[in-house]
């Protein structure tokens, strides 16, 4: 079995209106989000043998948070810029192509994407995976390439309001 946990980015700031899309930092509402939700997956018993994100800051900083939360090593995060604006095909070919010792998945990105790819692997109605939401999919597979729809199983659904 392998496993996916589609984590969104924490909240970004708007403040630097100078800044390109792709820089915008964390702001306060994201640097309290991502500790929480990185405590929920630890309080999950939950792992990534892989952590994968946007190169955008504000997807990385959320993955720097989280993997500092569940003691993964930080320099092992591999940063992707293809997963910035991504289609949802352009996210599940990175993952088809992932090395088949990698059983837990964590990848961090951005929407509408994640909402596409949360609802196609579910059937949960989920009409928008919010900031530092986290949606977490199965798959029956011995190996990424044979990732689809038909061997996915939803497993959850989590967002920082659960706890606020």
């Amino acid at each position: 079995m392998k496993t996916v946990l589609f984590i969104r980015h924490a909240k970004s700031s708007w403040k630097f209106t100078d800044l390109e899309d792709i820089d915008r930092p964390l702001n306060k509402r994201g640097l309290r989000d991502a500790p929480l939700m990185g405590e929920q997956l630890l309080n999950r018993q939950i792992f990534p043998d892989l952590m994968i994100s946007s190169n955008a800051v504000r997807a990385y900083s959320t993955a720097l948070i989280i993997a500092t939360k569940l003691k993964y090593p930080v320099q092992n995060i591999q940063q992707k810029n293809q997963i910035y604006e991504a289609t949802s095909e352009t996210v599940l070919n990175i993952l088809r192509q992932l090395p088949d010792d990698k059983n837990i998945v964590f990848i961090f990105g951005h929407n509408p994407t994640f909402t596409m790819i949360a609802n196609q692997f579910s059937s949960e109605n989920i009409v928008n995976v919010p900031t530092c939401g986290i949606v977490a999919i199965n798959f029956e597979i011995a190996s990424w390439e044979a990732l689809n729809q038909q061997n996915s199983h939803f497993s959850f659904f989590d967002f920082p309001k659960n706890y606020l």
